[in-house]
């Protein structure tokens, strides 16, 4: 048996001794030859909190949706590695740790209704798949949303939506409207927080869909993306 082996035999037997279930799995698809021998998966193991409660189904008209930071800068920064793209200035990732994120909301004492980390997709598969969810809508002022002016030229250029493209280092919060003030607060109470911001609210109309308020005064929807997801990240 080896080292790895070792340790899971272990950490399942003090969790049964415990009466704890942990339960863990990933699947990946590459194409052959692309997998480059190597694949590493990672588990998180932790404690939660008394009376938590983040599904999606808990996003109600009123809420506040908050994001806690300028999106797409991952997927942008990934493909110019991978295809070799200068944008003038620089792209860095977005990759962080988000625990300090959430902690400061619970710490807050925020009945927050829904987490989501807008991971493949970016934030619009994040947002329709809430609002499906929950069969609720939700609107959002594209104005609003934290793109920075690399990421948005990126995207204009090579024809993608910033709102479609992958985060790592992003949080998206649903809270009621009381809450917005103190959620904003704790988000920029971190480092990784400061620039966070009010991008849309829940509404009972068109349920299920995503909508956007354009910056020249129009709506848009805002669907969830077709096809291969670019950059393919995970």
């Amino acid at each position: 048996m080896d080292t790895l082996s070792r340790i899971a035999e272990s950490m399942s037997a003090a969790a049964a001794a415990a009466g704890v279930a942990i339960v863990a799995g990933d699947t990946k698809v590459v194409e052959r030859g692309r997998g480059d021998g190597v694949f590493i998966t990672t588990t998180g193991i932790g404690l939660l909190r008394s009376g938590v409660d983040v599904r999606p189904e808990r996003a109600e008209p009123g809420d506040v949706i908050i994001v806690s930071g300028p999106i797409g800068q991952h997927g942008v920064a990934v493909m110019s590695v991978r295809d070799g793209l200068e944008f003038g200035s620089p792209v860095v990732s977005d990759s962080a740790p988000v625990h300090g994120l959430v902690a400061a909301l619970f710490s807050a004492g925020i009945d927050v209704h829904v987490l989501r980390d807008p991971t493949r997709g970016g934030v619009a598969a994040a947002l329709n798949e809430i609002a499906v969810a929950a069969a609720v809508g939700v609107q959002i002022d594209e104005i609003t949303v934290p793109v920075s002016a690399t990421v948005r030229s990126a995207c204009a250029l090579l024809g993608l939506d910033p709102l479609q493209v992958a985060n790592e280092g992003r949080v998206i919060a649903f809270v009621s409207a009381e809450d917005e003030e103190a959620a904003l607060a704790a988000f920029r109470s971190c480092a990784a927080g400061v620039d966070a911001v009010v991008i849309g609210r829940v509404v009972a109309d068109h349920p299920g869909m995503v909508v956007g308020n354009t910056a020249i005064g129009g709506t848009r929807v805002i669907d969830l993306p077709l096809g291969e997801l670019l950059p393919r990240i995970c």
